[in-house]
């Protein structure tokens, strides 16, 4: 797959999600197979989701950097997930893979989420109007 692919595959989650009010994404092609997304999606409550990835689509969908994080609309954190390797020391079984939750010190287990299933994830949390 070429890099223009992947980042469609982004883009598409955002364009048909309801309550994504607004989005400020920068895609940023390096070769034919690796590209740098960032940027934020302003949501119907005025909660924020701030992310990065960095990807190389050759042979398959590899994401080399990710973040993904959430704020809500009083600008209060309240997840991120990421791939930083800052966390050797709790002999996290999904590491480097992790999520804070509610405050950088709560870290938990977890997969690498796609955009989709983070978005997925904040339809449960947003309060909508």
């Amino acid at each position: 797959m070429r890099i223009e692919a992947y980042f469609e595959r982004v883009k598409n989650p955002v364009d048909n999600c309801p309550f994504v009010q607004s989005s400020s994404i920068t895609y940023e092609k390096r070769t034919t197979y690796e590209g740098f997304v960032h940027g934020e999606l302003i949501l119907a409550d005025d909660s924020v989701l701030h992310l990065r990835e960095y990807v190389d689509v050759e042979t398959t969908v590899e994401r080399l950097m990710y973040v993904y994080q959430y704020v809500d609309s009083k600008q209060e954190f309240r997840f991120r997930y990421d791939d930083t390797g800052h966390h050797r020391n709790l002999k996290l079984t999904t590491y480097p893979h992790h999520k804070h939750e509610g405050s950088e010190k709560n870290v938990l287990l977890s997969s690498a989420p796609d955009l989709s299933a983070v978005l997925e994830e904040i339809q449960d949390l947003i309060e909508l109007p």
